[in-house]
C-alpha cells in the first residue's frame, strides 16, 4: 500500500465510521425534558458532543486501518489478488 493510498483509505475510514459515531448519544430537547430555543429543529440533539466523537472517530479509524494496513503488509488476507484478477 502507497503512503498516498493509505491516506485515501484513512479518510474515507473516517468518514464512514464518523457517519456510524454521531448517534451515539443523542438526546432531543423532549427527551432531556428542556423547552426548545424558538427556530430550533425539534430532533436537534441537546449536547452534540462532536469532540468526543470525532477523538472516538479517529481511535476507531486508527484501530481498522492498522487492521487492514497489518493485513496487507503481511499478507494475511491477499487484496491485490481481489483486484488484481485477469478475465
Amino acid at each position: 500500500m502507497s503512503i498516498a493510498g493509505g491516506i485515501v483509505i484513512f479518510i474515507i475510514l473516517w468518514w464512514v465510521i464518523l457517519f456510524t459515531t454521531l448517534p451515539i448519544g443523542v438526546r432531543t430537547p423532549e427527551e432531556a425534558g428542556e423547552d426548545l430555543v424558538p427556530g430550533q429543529a425539534d430532533g436537534a440533539p441537546v449536547k452534540p458532543r462532536l469532540l468526543f466523537k470525532f477523538a472516538l472517530t479517529t481511535a476507531i479509524t486508527t484501530v481498522v486501518f492498522l487492521l487492514l494496513w497489518a493485513s496487507d503488509h503481511y499478507g494475511i488476507v491477499p487484496w491485490r489478488e481481489f483486484f488484481d484478477r485477469k478475465p
